[in-house]
């Protein structure tokens, strides 16, 4: 006999909760092993009791339900339950098992379910930079940035940013004199940044240009980036070509 898909119901409103738990007590193959409220306890959840999947709301509050999606998505499938249409395309976008628009049947979250028990038992993986790129919407840069550490998250608004620095396969980001580590390219984060605000100075580092105290010509075409806290970051010739376009 196959084993009971494990689920957990995220959304923060009760009562929207109170009517999937009441459907999926219907479904014999399933049981719930956790309910959240927002997506801190669905991250949380993740870590703690490790779901097959996540029935996801998506406008919560503080932390939206693609931005739980970029956290823990390499790690289960997600079905997203929300009443409205517009972000379909994008739910599609970053591989969800289904999209269940409000009101619904059982039988339609049975038809769901089975979509995700499919690929549950193929363990198909989810690309987390896609996942990354459509936590926003489409021509928008990033407002904050998503960080998870265990059970735990951390938001951290992007004009607290001073500076971002590439470490083997993931990024750092310096805000405010601490240090946040995401699995994540450079590159990938230079994509949803403002460029009139943040710029590529050097292969490993992005800066947030209003931290900027002065730019130091150290040995013939070598740039130091001094920052107002007196940090010091290397400029390359093609990043003190972009920082001056900028500046200007």
């Amino acid at each position: 006999m196959d084993m009971k898909l494990r689920v957990a119901i995220v959304d923060d409103e009760q009562l929207a909760r109170k009517l999937l738990r009441e459907y999926l007590s219907e479904c014999e193959d399933v049981e719930i092993v956790a309910e959240c409220a927002n997506g801190f306890e669905a991250v949380k959840a993740v870590t703690d009791v490790k779901p097959d999947l996540l029935l996801l709301d998506i406008q919560m509050p503080r932390l939206d339900g693609f931005e739980v999606l970029e956290l823990v998505g390499r790690e289960v499938g997600v079905i997203f339950v929300t009443a409205y249409d517009k972000y379909a395309l994008r739910a599609f976008e970053v591989h969800a098992v289904d999209y269940l628009l409000k009101p619904f049947g059982l039988e339609r979250l049975r038809e769901s379910l089975n979509r995700a028990r499919a690929r549950h038992d193929v363990k198909q993986a989810f690309p987390a930079a896609q996942l990354g790129a459509a936590a926003r919407p489409a021509g928008m840069y990033l407002e904050r940035v998503a960080i998870r550490d265990g059970a735990n998250v951390h938001v951290i608004p992007v004009s607290k940013i001073d500076y971002v620095e590439a470490q083997d396969d993931y990024v750092s980001f310096r805000a405010e004199g601490k240090q946040f580590l995401k699995q994540q390219t450079l590159g990938e984060v230079e994509t949803g940044l403002n460029p009139s605000q943040f710029v590529r100075i050097h292969r490993s580092y992005i800066l947030n240009i209003d931290r900027l105290a002065k730019l130091e010509l150290y040995a013939k075409d070598s740039h130091a980036a001094i920052l107002r806290d007196g940090a010091r970051l290397p400029v390359s010739r093609s990043g003190y070509a972009r920082l001056n376009a900028v500046l200007r």
